[in-house]
């Protein structure tokens, strides 16, 4: 749609009017075809069908009217006519630059030859600049020729540059994929071509042959000469008969080293020696039955460089000075064959009668063969590293499946269930470690340890299992000679060390003593002793607490002498504060009489984690007994002094 603005407006939106007489916006038709030929015209309509008030001349016209000026009377003088165009590819059509160029390549796996010489003909087409390279094809060569690039522009770089004409010349290289070829001649038309453009040729080199095919193509020289000895006739002589000697290896100086039987079989058609094994039932080495193939084995060798391959060159009779023969073969001797030594200990008989006959030799006496003694290796057992029972970590080092160590079932069985309870306190440098106090139990049915901590409240330390049940070595015990601890070893007061940690042991359960004295025989004396004399106390205290005589007409002296004992049991509770439990009973005792009710002074004893259920502290709570359910808390605090 076409607008224009009104006059005086500006051209911005909102500003233009439409013009309704206009309907039809195409643009008008140039092209068209008369009498059968296509011509153009100008337009004469413009969008919208508005009249185009322009020149009607071409741009040609204008220009030519413009640069028209009189002529003279005879008229414009006539031009010649413009020499023919011919295109590029109709003057070099069929033309193309031919060189001679040849590229190495490598050969890696190949004992002949090394690298290999490939002649090529490098063609360029002049029509469109592109390239061929055609490798003539060379009867059972075994190798891809012919075309070994198609014709195409060949990238020149990485830049999109191509080869042309101009980059060819003799005596240079030209690298096309990843492979460089060197160019040395040209044809004739290439010659004179680029001479004619200008360009200064290099002189021609000679083609390089690839040097095995010129060796292939010279006649092997052979020169032979007759020999006075005749082969044939010892072919004839001797075709089957072997002869057969057992010999001995002995390897026993190498590691898993040891004497091997072999049987050595000489062939007297064509002096040559094979070497067999001998195989027995069960003797757990593969069935290959021969040692070294059938073959001739040099004796002596020609002095020859160190540098000589003689592990993958095969050894011909130039490097061989002198070969096996059966006069170097005798029972008793020894003999090298390709660097293992044989001992001939025996020989059958046709080897026995051939040396008789051959070279008058009686003496075939067979020699006995000794086997060495097996040096015995004594096995270094290594220390132990702390994980699991060292018995069990022990049957890694005789066996690669280890078996679980035999247990005494019946020690098992008849003290099943069966602890030894122990308190033990830790000896530590550290005071709050010393604080802590520790459950050890000895289990009779298999001998281990394991240590409990019991849990006590806003100590910072949480309780619980502190090392499970495993067997406790002593300290200084060996691998060889393992010492473990038994309950003899746990006496009252003793220190044992457990991986490291030393624990003293400060109390004992009650079973541990009657448990000994029911096998006194089985236990030292001093053992029992000790812990007859740590239970000696609370014996008497619970003999006297069972005992019918009453409690209330106690003195002055035997209650001096129980908060004695029952101080000395309470310092094996070191974590109590006698402050804080005198201050205790005196805040719960508001009107100061000194006497609380029982239910509340073991409530308040409870949270004081005082241990009443001691029989000391028992027996004391009894005689600090004034009424039925009344308690004298004074004589009982007599026990915490400040």
């Amino acid at each position: 749609m076409s607008s224009e603005p009104g006059l005086g407006l500006p051209f911005l939106p909102g500003c233009a009017f439409r013009d309704p007489m206009k309907t039809s916006f195409h643009r008008s038709q140039t092209l068209g075809y008369k009498n059968g030929f296509a011509f153009s015209w100008l337009p004469t309509v413009g969008i919208g069908g508005e009249q185009l008030y322009v020149n009607q001349l071409s741009e040609a016209e204008l220009d030519e009217l413009s640069n028209k000026r009189p002529t003279l009377t005879y008229g414009q003088a006539k031009q010649a006519p413009p020499s023919g165009f011919v295109p590029a590819h109709v003057v070099f059509d069929k033309k193309i630059l031919k060189f001679d160029a040849y590229f190495q390549e490598d050969v890696p796996l190949s004992a002949e030859e090394h690298y290999r010489i490939r002649q090529v003909g490098i063609y360029y087409y002049l029509e469109d600049d592109s390239m061929s390279v055609i490798e003539p094809v060379v009867q059972n060569s075994g190798l891809p020729q012919g075309k070994l690039i198609r014709r195409h522009r060949v990238p020149k770089n990485d830049c999109g540059d191509h080869y042309h004409w101009k980059d060819l010349n003799r005596g240079m290289n030209i690298t096309m994929y990843g492979r460089t070829y060197r160019i040395v001649d040209c044809d004739r038309f290439t010659q004179v071509f680029l001479e004619s453009q200008g360009i200064e040729l290099n002189p021609p080199e000679e083609m390089i042959f690839d040097p095995y095919t010129e060796l292939r193509r010279m006649p092997m020289r052979k020169y032979i000469t007759p020999s006075d000895f005749d082969q044939l006739k010892q072919f004839l002589t001797y075709d089957k008969q072997v002869l057969r000697f057992y010999a001995m290896w002995d390897d026993t100086d190498s590691i898993f080293g040891e004497n091997r039987p072999y049987i050595i079989h000489y062939y007297l058609a064509d002096d040559t020696v094979e070497v067999r094994e001998v195989y027995k039932q069960n003797d757990g080495r593969d069935p290959f039955p021969i040692l070294i193939k059938r073959q001739r084995l040099p004796k002596t060798f020609v002095d020859k460089k160190n540098t000589f391959p003689s592990c993958v060159l095969e050894i011909s009779d130039q490097e061989v000075l002198e070969w096996y023969t059966a006069k170097d073969f005798a029972v008793g001797k020894s003999t090298t064959l390709l660097g293992r030594t044989f001992f001939i200990y025996d020989c059958d008989e046709f080897t026995q009668n051939f040396y008789r006959d051959k070279f008058g030799i009686t003496d075939f006496q067979p020699v006995e063969i000794k086997k060495k003694p097996l040096e015995e290796v004594p096995q270094v057992i290594p220390p132990y590293n702390g994980f699991g029972i060292l018995e069990d970590s022990l049957q890694n080092c005789f066996s690669l499946l280890p078996k679980p160590p035999r247990k005494d079932v019946i020690k098992m069985l008849e003290n099943d269930h069966k602890v030894l309870r122990y308190q033990v306190a830790l000896e530590s440098p550290n005071p709050e470690d010393r604080k802590r106090r520790f459950i050890l139990s000895y289990f009779l049915s298999d001998d281990m340890i394991s240590i409990y901590e019991p849990p006590v409240r806003n100590s910072g330390i949480i309780g619980g299992k502190y090392l499970g049940k495993t067997r406790v070595a002593k300290p200084g015990s060996t691998t060889e000679n393992a010492t473990y601890y038994e309950p003899s070893d746990l006496t009252i007061g003793s220190t044992i060390e457990v991986f490291g940690h030393r624990f003293v042991i400060t109390d004992a359960d009650e079973y541990v003593l009657n448990y000994m004295e029911s096998n006194a025989e089985s236990f030292p004396a001093a053992t029992l002793q000790s812990l007859r004399d740590h239970f000696r106390p609370r014996r008497v205290i619970k003999e006297t607490a069972n005992s019918d005589i009453p409690m209330l007409g106690t003195s002055k002296q035997e209650l001096d002498e129980l908060i004695v004992q029952v101080q000395e049991e309470l310092k094996l509770h070191k974590y109590l504060n006698n402050k804080n439990i005198r201050e205790a009973f005196l805040q719960c005792d508001k009107d100061g009489s000194g006497i609380l009710d029982k239910a509340k002074f073991l409530a308040l004893c409870n949270s004081l984690s005082v241990p009443t259920n001691a029989i000391l502290l028992n027996k004391l709570i009894d005689l600090c007994s004034c009424e039925e359910d009344k308690i004298n808390y004074h004589d009982f605090l007599r026990a915490f002094p400040s």
